[in-house]
């Protein structure tokens, strides 16, 4: 890999780190200061926007062999992160303020933080083990978390008000296209889609953790 690319993904990675570091502190302190998780959308809504629209630059860099990631899975999880944010939490104003809204937020900072960081110092020669071990352990929890109680049940409390407002019904008004019944589809495959990306990441920890636990016992 040429040092300039490498000087691109180690800026790339560092920003969004930076970035959901900036979403993770803004989330934690809005709830500190209100004692409530009603107000996640409003502290670091855009700012996730923007860093998830961005992070499409990843399906990217699989595609044309920058990285070992290959496209599906990097597709998969943007495509599905993507719609649930622009499509859904972003254009009905009242599900922002659910409890959902805060579980999926906080579950995806902490584990983009952790991720981008380790990406970056991996890069830069420098990652500690500790951090390796965060980055293929902590997603066992923070992955479910931001499933069910987060992603699902949003989308869930969603429906009635994707039915009332026939949400994108203009767009689609020339085609025969329910979006209410294709919200309702994607719930029913959701966990058998996320299961696959699951079962993926437990491979990886077995191999990363595997190998950083072969170079120890050489020393």
């Amino acid at each position: 890999m040429s040092h300039l690319l490498k000087l691109y993904l180690f800026a790339y990675n560092s920003l969004q780190a930076f970035g959901w570091t900036i979403s993770l502190f803004r989330i934690l302190s809005c709830f500190i200061a209100t004692n409530s998780v009603n107000g996640a959308y409003a502290s670091a809504g855009d700012l996730i926007c923007l860093l998830q629209t961005c992070a499409f630059l990843e399906v990217v860099h699989g595609a044309i062999g920058i990285v070992p990631s290959g496209v599906l899975f990097p597709l998969m999880q943007w495509g599905g992160r993507t719609h649930f944010l622009l499509a859904i939490v972003r254009r009905i104003h009242e599900v922002q303020e659910l409890p959902a809204v805060f579980i999926t937020f906080f579950a995806w900072s902490l584990t983009e933080v952790i991720r981008y960081s380790h990406y970056a110092l991996n890069i830069s020669g420098g990652c500690p083990s500790w951090l390796t071990y965060l980055r293929y352990t902590l997603f066992i929890v923070l992955y479910p978390m931001g499933l069910a109680p987060g992603e699902m049940w949003l989308m869930y409390q969603a429906l009635p008000y994707i039915k009332e407002k026939n949400l994108y019904g203009d767009f689609f008004a020339s085609v025969p296209f329910s979006y209410y019944n294709f919200v309702t589809v994607v719930l029913l495959i959701y966990p058998f889609l996320w299961l696959n990306l699951y079962l993926h990441l437990f491979k990886q920890r077995r191999s990363k953790l595997g190998k950083q636990h072969h170079k120890k016992k050489k020393i």
